[in-house]
This record gives structure tokens, sequence and C-alpha cells, in this order.
């Protein structure tokens, strides 16, 4: 028996052949079977983050619209309102540069040699000139959330305006064999990114050049340490260092997106000179960078008008907020430039100038969404009646809605010289900055030509086409930007010619993004470096961290959708003409992005918006009634007023930003209804001085005739209540 199972085991028959050649072919079934749910599993998950990521940056670009809207409806006031009327004097302040303009006078207003530094200050004492040493001990400073002295910041700022004063437009950098650059894109107030690179990469030094491109505020919580932080290493090693100017190094900009809510929280007494100082500094940043001849580092991109030529001769000071062209110079009786004088800089045109409104896009391109009317007055007939019917109408309208006094001049036509404010870009002018606004702006596209940039309000489109021809003209291989957040943290586009690079990770939500930089030898080939600087975050599985962000791109859409629900109940109820509640999917959808404009895949997004849809039909009432939003009860009886609140949240508060010109962070209740009043001109609607009034009074919570902006606009922030489910 012992040997028939031996040979048993040594021959097997043919049944035992069989069952051993089948638990095999089921192995290699279940493995496939497998294979093929974990591809569709991934690329679910793919399909929802690409939809997180629409979300989120349709939210962000349809801000950054409402922005430029808000500030060409400020540029009409300035163009066509008179100089003592109510509103223009609100915002005619945020349209001037700076009241002293000369070096002398400059270095008077920011002297930080009255300003003692007490023995109770525990932070960080600097050195001028300053050394690698002071930046160590300041970066340490800001990781350990300590603050710096106001005079120490006023004196780095000091340093960095005279240094930059003599910086070229566009810096010429050199690598070679031995010594590599550091590209990093946009930071945005994220300082442990920055930290974290400098962990990873090396500190700035002689061995180690960096070029960061542009944005660095904005946004996150620290954008005045990030600056300070790159300031120091430019003033230690200022040819290795290089600095380029990006859209949010914008005062205009600052005020919607948080630099100087910031900087006005954190130095109380001398913000505001803070604030002044970084204006000036934001003007002179340069405007490109290119390695070895052959690589151009821009923030934003380019356009078929591009000339680097005209870029490096330009003054780029005259721009601080590109937002608006600077005005003519016009000749005066006595031979000299209007607005010179004691405005002229030492070193280029006169710095005190007011800019005349142009659209940021190319009006005549076709499909152009305007809300507001945007004129020139060279654009404008010069028949009397032509005039008075399009400007004059206009005018009274606005006035009317506005709650002003109707009383105002006619409109002056260009030979006037009765405002000494008010002037035309001159040719040259306009063509320059254009040039910059397409620099800091623009975004590419993947089909050829230059469009207008829409989606932005901003800057232009531009194709593979324009790309290989500007990069042609200039004798150049790659063109690398920033400007756009991406998934990994860089894409390539247009055949490998664009790079883009941003460098502030999880910029939406934790794991919304990672962040990168790039290091490129004298082979001028980039390689990457990829990181998360949230430890919560890298510890998450990629499911978790896709459900994280969806969750919260969720809810930022839902607040959009709670903000508009009238317009969506209107917009629902032309497909609902016999009044019964309910609509189809395919309505639903084209009426929901008819309202928020927004560009987003409705119907592939509807089951995470509508819990219940019979038989491809929504009840719109009922979903509406349902949306996950809480709403604050102050005691205001205009529903119109509070609706126009939440919908109008960020305008609101730009508003507020620009009227509290003492930086108090307090309005007076007569500042609160021009405001207002400025706002229902904007959107051209009528409230009632009533409903202003009451809800001035409900938001005086000690009753002293003021108003706290900060928490006036806290009290008015939406609160998801699937955060606290």
């Amino acid at each position: 028996m012992g040997c028939g199972m031996g040979k048993s085991r040594i021959q097997p028959n043919k049944c035992d052949r069989v069952s051993i050649s089948v638990p095999a072919a089921t192995a290699i079934r279940a493995a496939l079977l497998i294979q093929r749910w974990y591809r569709q599993y991934v690329a679910r998950l793919e399909m929802r983050r690409r939809c997180t990521w629409n979300i989120f940056q349709s939210i962000e670009y349809a801000g950054e619209q409402d922005q430029i809207k808000l500030y060409h409806f400020f540029g009409f006031l300035m163009d066509h309102f008179t100089p003592a009327s109510s509103e223009r004097n609100l915002i005619s302040h945020i349209f001037r540069e700076n009241e002293v303009c000369r070096d002398a006078d400059w270095e008077r207003y920011f002297c930080y040699k009255d300003i003692e530094v007490p023995d109770s200050y525990c932070g960080p004492h600097l050195t001028f000139p300053m050394t690698f040493c002071g930046v160590s001990k300041l970066m340490e400073a800001f990781k350990l959330k300590q603050q710096l002295h106001a005079r120490y910041v006023l004196q780095i700022l000091g340093e960095t305006w005279r240094l930059l004063r003599i910086l070229p437009n566009i810096n010429h950098v050199s690598v070679c064999h031995t010594k590599e650059i550091t590209i990093c894109g946009d930071l945005h107030g994220q300082l442990e990114d920055l930290l974290l690179i400098f962990y990873k990469n090396g500190l700035p030094s002689c061995e180690k050049p960096y070029v960061f491109n542009g944005d660095f505020v904005d946004r996150g919580k620290n954008s005045l340490e990030i600056l300070l932080i790159l300031f120091g290493f430019l003033l230690v090693y200022p040819n290795e260092v290089h600095l380029n100017r990006g859209n949010h190094e914008d005062h205009i900009v600052n005020l919607r997106y948080g630099f100087t809510k910031e900087v006005l929280g954190k130095y109380r007494v001398h913000g505001k000179k803070i604030l002044k100082l970084l204006q000036k500094i934001f003007s002179w940043l340069p405007l490109a960078t290119v390695i070895n001849h052959k690589v151009l580092v821009v923030h934003g991109g380019i356009s078929d008008s591009t000339d680097l030529d005209m870029v490096a001769r330009m003054d780029r000071h005259r721009y601080v907020s590109v937002l608006r062209p600077p005005k003519a110079i016009r000749p005066t009786l006595n031979g000299n430039k209007a607005g010179s004088g004691k405005d002229e800089d030492a070193s280029g045109p006169a710095e005190g100038r007011r800019r005349r409104v142009r659209s940021l896009t190319n009006t005549s391109a076709p499909g152009q969404r305007n809300n507001i009317p945007r004129r020139s007055l060279h654009n404008l007939p010069t028949g009397g009646a032509q005039l008075n019917c399009s400007v004059e109408d206009e005018l009274k309208e606005r006035r009317r809605l506005a709650g002003f006094d109707q009383t105002y001049r006619e409109v002056k036509t260009l030979d006037s010289d009765s405002d000494p404010e008010f002037g035309e870009p001159t040719e040259t002018h306009g063509h320059e900055w254009k040039q910059i606004v397409n620099l800091l702006w623009s975004d590419p596209m993947p089909q050829n030509g230059c469009i207008s940039n829409e989606v932005r309000g901003g800057g232009c489109y531009w194709g593979p086409d324009v790309t290989e021809e500007v990069l042609g003209k200039h004798n150049l291989q790659l063109l690398i930007r920033s400007h756009e957040c991406k998934q990994d943290g860089y894409e390539f586009c247009h055949n490998r010619r664009v790079l883009t690079i941003f460098s502030a990770s999880n910029y939406y939500e934790v794991g919304s993004n990672r962040g990168a930089y790039i290091r490129m030898g004298h082979d001028l080939v980039p390689h990457f470096i990829q990181y998360q600087a949230s430890r919560t975050c890298r510890e998450l599985t990629l499911r978790q961290s896709v459900g994280w962000t969806e969750r919260s791109a969720l809810r930022a859409l839902r607040q959009q959708l709670f903000v508009h629900k009238s317009d969506l109940v209107g917009a629902f109820q032309e497909f609902d003409p016999n009044n019964t509640g309910v609509i189809s999917l395919r309505h639903w959808a084209t009426a929901t992005e008819r309202v928020l404009k927004l560009g987003l895949p409705w119907r592939v997004l509807r089951p995470q918006l509508i819990n219940r849809a019979q038989h491809g039909m929504v009840d719109y009432q009922q979903w509406i009634r349902e949306l996950s939003i809480t709403e604050p009860k102050p005691e205001v009886s205009d529903t119109s007023i509070m609706e126009t609140m939440y919908k109008n949240h960020s305008n609101l508060e730009t508003i507020f930003r620009i009227i509290d010109t003492d930086h108090s962070g307090l309005i007076s209740f007569e500042e609160f209804r021009q405001t207002w009043k400025l706002l229902s001109s904007h959107l051209k609607m009528e409230i009632s001085d009533k409903a202003i009034t009451d809800l001035a009074q409900s938001m005086d919570f000690n009753k002293d005739g003021s108003i706290d902006i900060n928490e006036f606009m806290e009290a008015f922030r939406l609160v998801d209540l699937s955060t606290h489910a």
C-alpha cells in the first residue's frame, strides 16, 4: 500500500491532472475580474476628482471675474461722475497712486527711525545690511508664530524698494554644470509650503539660485511673512534670488482676497504705512525672468502681441494696478507735463497719476459678457445729442438707483482741461498696459488662436500656434508659467513647450492638489519635486482624499445655489408653465447653468445635489427648501436685502474696505448707507433707505453709531448644515 501511494504521487492519473488545472484558470479569471473592478474603481474616483476640481476652479474664476466687474464699475464712476460727487469721493483714493512721490518724500514718509522697539518685544532683532543669519532668525521666528516688529518690517520693505528700483524688467539668469536653479510657482500666503520647499531643496545661496514666479500673497494667512522672507533673501543674494510679479501683487486685488485685511490685523498702528509701501514695491517687481536665453519664466502667459523687447523698455512702476492703464500726460501752459512737478520720480515718469478704465479683455471679442457698460470717451460720438442720449442717460439712471443727487456737470469732451484728474491713455501706454495684463493674467488653451479670457475677466487665452510664434520670435525653447492650480503641482501643454508650475499644496482644500517646484540644470530639462505640506493629507488614502475634497467642493457649490435661490426658482418656473413644482432633470440642469454660469456638468453632479428624483423628474420647490444651508437671523424685515447680502458678500466687503480709508475696521452709519448705495448702483437694483437703516441698527451691537466690518461680515457668513451632521 505504501508503494501504491508513492506511485500515485509520482505519476498522477488523468483525472488528477484536470483537477489541478481548474484552480489555476479560476485564479486567472479572478485576477482579471479584480483588475477590471479596480480600474473601474479608480476611474470613478478620477471622475469624482475632476468634477470636484471643476467646481473649485469655476467658483474661483467667477470670483475673479466679479472682482474685475466691480472695479470696472468704480472706473465708470471715476471717469464719468464729477470730482465733487459723493460716490466718486468714496472710491477716488484707490485710483490714485501715493500722495508723496519724490524719493526724499518717500524716505520721510516711511521713516522707521522714530519707531521704538520696546523691551517687552520678544521677536527677532534684525541688523542691516541684511545677512543670512538675520533671515534665518526671521524664519525661525515665523515658525514659532512670532511677529516681527513694525520697525523691522518697514526697514526691510524700504531696503527692498531701493533694490528693486535698479533691477531690469526682465532678469537674465545663467546656470552651468555645477549650479541648478529652482523655480517655484504660486505660494498664496501658505508659509508651510515655502518652509517645506526650503527644507527639501535647501535655502537660497550663491550656489542655489531661486526664481519665485509671483502670487506670493492673498488667500493664505501668512502672506506678509512670505514676503518678508523672500525680500530678506533678495537683499542678501540679489543676484541669486529673483522675484516675478503676479496678478495678485496688486493692491486692488488684495482688497478682495485677504492680504489687506491680514496686514491691518497684524499691524494696527503701522498697517497703513506698510500697505502703502508694499503697493509701491509691487509696482517695481520685475515682470519676467529668462534662463540661459532659452527659458522664459512669467507668471501668467503670453498673447499673439507679446513683445519682450517692448516689455524690457517700459516703465513698469507706472502700473501700480494693472486693472487700469495709466493716464495720458498732457502739456500745461507752462510747458510741463500734467501731473509732473513734485510727482515726478527721479528714475522714471510721474508716479501720481490716476489711470483710465479699460476692460482687461478684448472688448471686440464675440460672446463677451458685460453687465456694466464700459465706455471710453474717445469711443463716444462727438455729436452733442447722441452723446447726451448715451452717457448722460446712463449717469442719471445710475445716480437714481444709487439714491444720489441728480445734479452733475456735462460729460467732458476730450479737449476739456477743467478736471485735473481727467485724461486718456496714450497709444504707447495702451500697448504697454496690454503687454503687462497678458503677462500676468493669461492662460493657455488647447486650440490655436488668441481670444479674450472671459472666464477670469482679464488677459487672454492663447493656443499652441501663438506659443510657437512667440518662442520662435525670441529664440526661446520653453515657457514656464504659474497662475493656475494643477492637481499634480505641474502640467505640460502645447507640445511640452509650455509648463505650468504651482507651489501651493492643498490650495482649495486639504488633499485637493499637490504642490511642486522645478529644478533645472545647464541642459534646461525641468525636474519636478512634488509634496504635500499637510500631514493629515499624507495619511489619507486616495478614496478618503477624494471624499474629503468632494465634500468641501459640494459645500461651496450648495452655498452658490442657496444665494441664487430666487433666480433659480424663476428659471425653473420657465420650464413649469402649469406651476406643478416639478421639472425634468434636463431642464433642471439647463436652468441651473443659466443662472450660475459656472460651466459645470450638472447632470453628472445631480446625485450629489438632489436626494430624490423620481422617473427623471425633480421637485424643485422641495429641493430649494432642502438645500443644507442655514442663514443667520438678524432683525431685518426686508428679505431682498438679505438675499443681496449673501449673493454679493465679497463685493460688499471689498467696498467696505475701500470706504474704510483710515483702516480702523469701523464705518459710520452714513458710510454704511453709501456702501449699500454703491452696491445697488453696481447691481442696477433699488434698495430702500429703511431697509439699509434697519440692517445698520441691527448690526450696531454696542449702539455707538458705528459698525465693525469684520463682525458684520462674519454675522452674514453662510454655514453648511452638512458640516455639523
